[in-house]
């Protein structure tokens, strides 16, 4: 591992025969996991170039029970790590030595769904495309859609605000998302929101979606449910120029159209999809764009010709329309399997997350290329190209010596361009481990401080997920919070103000 994590407590180490114990008289029968060999699974997420194997595992399957393990270890001082599938790709759900990975896996029920208010209420282990496979016959889905749909959990989807190839028309998971029941540190049950899109006081549900597990564990989620357009058609179109088909991307948005989904793939990318999902794209171009328009049938056939248009005037070099859903799914296929077609052709590779304003798409491929040269490492550009979500995909060899150092230092200085160009550090994946040492490029330190602040709020004692997001950690007392165990205050003779 090369980054910094917090120091392991010994004393909590030497209790963990008692800390087992303990858990598993919350979490009886195959609720707690203990032994090195059956914690592997679970020592990273999605990023797996980061590795550290939990102290234990515990998976409970009632929201009672998540909130008597986050009790106890509240009242222990006892670190506690959020896990949903383990889909992330930021490190975010990267365990602790010495803390207790708390996995959501068992929560796979969905609880109601509700027509009339166009709602679905599940718990957080039910994965993303099993939401919409449940409302699918009554002509529903829900809009967010990752590529890692068929595995990632909507909780985790919650924690980490993800997004997916129809973000651009129809919002990321913050925009979906009506309620959730989430249990704080103390094992204190809230619910926030609910099935109605309005509510008063402060905007908590903004809070939660994005908060990386630093809050609280969700244990329930109410998501708005959509239905499906009349008529979704995909376009497929080819460039000579990366740069062309970013032109092309712009004028689409400047034209005040805005398609249900528009995704970029460059040489690389093409080629490697091409072979695991044989899609149908050109070999023959440098940029491909997956251009998908929904709507009233009527509509769906303007939009497209008006993008025929504004395609051939950037100057495109193949164009084809889908003619059937079959087709149009097996567009979306091949970005779908981008990432995994990747490892095809890499034995390792960095997914990247940044985003970018739309019209410095060319000027950010620039600049990646020229660190692809200076770094001696190939890369695959898989783009949001909609909403400017970049995801360079930095291929290497782990057991090259050296080549992991220059990946991590070419997926920074990309994140740094981001930044520079107007963008942020990241679109939908996450700060975790992996961006969280960047984020003094973007933010001062009284932005970091505030940020702190509010964790302070939830989770006083800085126990939930410690290490991730920020760079520098503060104990609550240092940011103005001063925090009172017992009744009694740490140094009493101190003076306060």
């Amino acid at each position: 591992m090369t980054i910094m994590m917090p120091a392991s407590d010994q004393a909590v180490l030497a209790r963990r025969d008692e800390i087992v114990a303990a858990l598993r008289g919350i979490v009886p029968g195959e609720g707690v996991i203990d032994s090195a060999a059956e914690m592997v699974p679970y020592e990273s997420d999605g990023l797996m170039a980061y590795r550290q194997p939990p102290m234990v595992v515990v998976l409970p399957d009632t929201t009672e029970q998540v909130s008597n393990v986050l009790k106890y270890c509240f009242e222990q001082g006892i670190k506690v790590v959020p896990r949903g599938s383990g889909t992330s790709l930021s490190g975010g759900a990267l365990p602790l030595a010495d803390g207790v990975l708390l996995g959501l896996g068992k929560f796979k029920r969905i609880r109601e769904i509700d027509f009339d208010n166009r709602a679905v209420v599940t718990e957080p282990g039910v994965t993303n495309l099993a939401i919409s496979q449940a409302v699918a016959h009554a002509g529903f889905y829900y809009a967010p859609d990752p590529s890692s749909q068929i595995a990632c959990s909507i909780g985790g989807n919650v924690a980490e605000n993800s997004g997916g190839v129809h973000c651009l028309k129809y919002g990321m998971t913050t925009n979906n998302v009506l309620g959730c029941e989430i249990v704080l540190i103390t094992g204190e049950i809230l619910r926030i929101g609910g099935k109605s899109a309005e509510t008063s006081g402060y905007d908590l549900m903004g809070i939660i979606t994005g908060s990386e597990g630093l809050l609280g564990v969700i244990t329930e989620v109410t998501v708005r449910i959509l239905q499906k357009p009349e008529t979704a058609r995909a376009l497929m179109v080819g460039f000579a120029q990366v740069e062309a088909a970013g032109e092309c991307v712009a004028r689409i948005i400047g034209a005040g159209i805005i398609p249900g989904g528009m995704e970029m793939m460059d040489k690389p990318a093409i080629h490697a999809a091409e072979a695991f999902v044989h899609a149908g794209y050109p070999l023959d171009v440098e940029a491909l764009l997956i251009i998908e328009l929904d709507g009233p049938g009527v509509e769906v056939d303007e939009l497209i010709s008006r993008v025929e248009a504004i395609a051939q005037g950037c100057g495109s070099t193949t164009l084809q329309i889908s003619t059937s859903e079959v087709e149009r799914n097996l567009f979306w296929a091949g970005r779908k399997a981008a990432f995994p077609a990747v490892g095809r052709i890499s034995p390792d590779y960095l997914c990247m997350d940044g985003t970018i304003p739309r019209g410095a798409l060319p000027q950010a491929l620039a600049r990646i290329r020229g660190l692809s040269e200076k770094y001696g490492l190939r890369v695959a550009n898989v783009f949001h190209a909609g909403d400017g979500n970049l995801h360079p995909l930095i291929l290497y060899d782990a057991n090259q010596p050296g080549e992991m150092d220059k990946a991590e230092a070419f997926g920074a200085d990309i994140l740094r361009v981001c930044v520079e160009l107007g963008g942020v550090l990241t679109g939908e994946h996450g700060v975790g481990v992996e961006k969280r040492d960047l984020m003094p490029e973007m933010f001062s330190e009284i932005d970091l401080n505030q940020q702190q602040r509010l964790k302070c709020a939830f989770d006083a004692q800085g126990l939930l997920n410690p290490g991730k997001v920020f760079p520098t950690l503060h104990r609550c007392a240092e940011l103005g919070r001063v925090h009172v165990h017992g009744g009694n205050l740490a140094f009493p003779d101190i003076p306060r103000f």
